[in-house]
């Protein structure tokens, strides 16, 4: 079970990196294709609907590039299409969820304070808000207010603050947001698979047998096209802020959301209209460093961080296993003086990532973490500026894993 608990860690890292990989793939080619719709140029000579052209160099050589608005006359004899990067970066990111936050549901996605419900209740509750949103958004798309980008844009926000408000009813301040950009990411995936692509293949198979092209299918598409773009930098900040505790863990959480997506938005527009060649609005990064200092004073100022969840059943083992009293002591001498509410340690004036451990109830909630990042491995502390014994270390393991077998022994019962 011991051995278990070290690959399930190691695990959520291979998973987590491959959904960094995804990620990076996706984004990248979201971002080029993006830059170079928005940088293409027409002149007189381009052939039979062709919308523009470009001239690029990279990597030692030139690249000439041209874009049919619906399609050429002819289809070529190789097309490369780019989908997989999207659908890959989902699926990762969705096993990510289910390993950390499905698995590990009573600890990263359940505040009882919040709702008090079961992993399973839990669980199902994810799942719902994943369908929901893509459900609601796509709706919006197809009504008739996705005739105007500019007034669907508008209420689209409004659905993701209001959503953003509503998930910090449901789960923990750190899976509010994990759901938040789930749900966009979610969005801009099924974008792609739901619209971009079909739309694409409706084009190809009209151009093999012959029929004239719909210009509505790219349209469509390129309209959701645009809702990825500026959808990717707050998913990025979201999917992050799981290792920043003042992000998530404030009482206006919420609202520091709903303005990462401005300041999202601000950003893409500036490079956006730079690589439209239609200047270079400075004042954009002025407004997004505006928003970005009242996201640190909303943070910051109100200082009430939300309230810590009961102990657990499983944390009630570890705070009266046999060892508890020896790991007690070396937590408190050796780690406490950094994640405590007021740290005592110079230059520490927040617990790094939000943990606390100066009470017994903390310790025994993160008996997991104290004994991964502490006991078998030397993560922590950093730098071993506490000088943390071996034999200390041996404390915290020995009192983790006979703990370990006692709550997996009385939950087999």
């Amino acid at each position: 079970m011991l051995d278990f608990v070290i690959f399930w860690d190691w695990l959520t890292f291979a998973v987590r990196w491959l959904h960094v990989i995804t990620a990076i793939a996706w984004i990248g080619s979201s971002f080029y294709f993006v830059a170079l719709d928005l940088g293409l140029r027409q002149r007189p000579g381009l052939p039979v609907s062709a919308h523009g052209e470009e001239w690029q160099v990279h990597g030692g050589g030139f690249y000439h590039i041209r874009k049919y608005l619906v399609a050429p006359t002819e289809m070529p004899d190789h097309l490369t299409w780019f989908k997989w990067e999207s659908y890959a970066t989902w699926l990762s990111g969705f096993a990510l969820l289910c390993v950390v936050y499905y698995a590990g549901a009573d600890l990263f996605l359940i505040d009882r304070n919040v709702l008090d419900v079961s992993a399973g209740t839990a669980i199902v509750i994810s799942l719902l808000v994943l369908a929901s949103g893509w459900t609601v958004y796509d709706l919006l798309c197809k009504s008739p207010l996705g005739k105007s980008d500019t007034g669907l844009m508008i209420v689209l926000y409004g659905v993701l603050v209001f959503m953003a408000w509503g998930l910090t009813h449901l789960f923990t301040g750190r899976a509010a947001f994990l759901h938040l950009g789930a749900v966009t990411a979610t969005i801009m995936s099924a974008n792609v698979f739901m619209i971009i692509i079909p739309n694409q293949k409706i084009v190809v198979a009209d151009l093999i047998a012959g029929r004239k092209r719909n210009p509505k299918y790219g349209r469509i598409a390129k309209q959701r096209s645009l809702h990825n773009n500026y959808l990717t930098l707050p998913v990025l900040f979201l999917m992050l802020s799981n290792h920043y505790p003042l992000a998530f863990g404030t009482r206006y959480n919420w609202v520091i959301a709903a303005l990462v997506f401005i300041i999202g938005v601000l950003i893409r527009h500036f490079f956006n209209t730079q690589h439209a060649r239609k200047g270079n609005p400075h004042w954009t990064w002025a407004a997004a460093t505006v928003l970005f200092f009242v996201i640190i004073w909303l943070s910051t100022v109100p200082q009430a961080l939300t309230g810590e969840p009961k102990m657990s059943a499983r944390a009630q083992t570890f705070a009266s296993a046999q060892h508890f009293s020896a790991a007690r002591d070396t937590v408190m001498g050796r780690c406490s003086m950094c994640h405590a509410a007021e740290p005592s340690y110079e230059g520490v004036y927040h617990a790094p990532r939000g943990v606390h451990l100066d009470t017994d109830a903390d310790i025994a909630e993160h008996a997991r973490e104290i004994y991964l990042q502490a006991g078998r491995s030397h993560a922590m502390p950093p730098g071993n500026l506490t000088s943390i014994t071996p034999d200390e270390r041996a404390v915290l393991v020995t009192w983790f894993e006979e703990a370990d077998k006692q709550a997996h022994w009385g939950a087999w019962r």
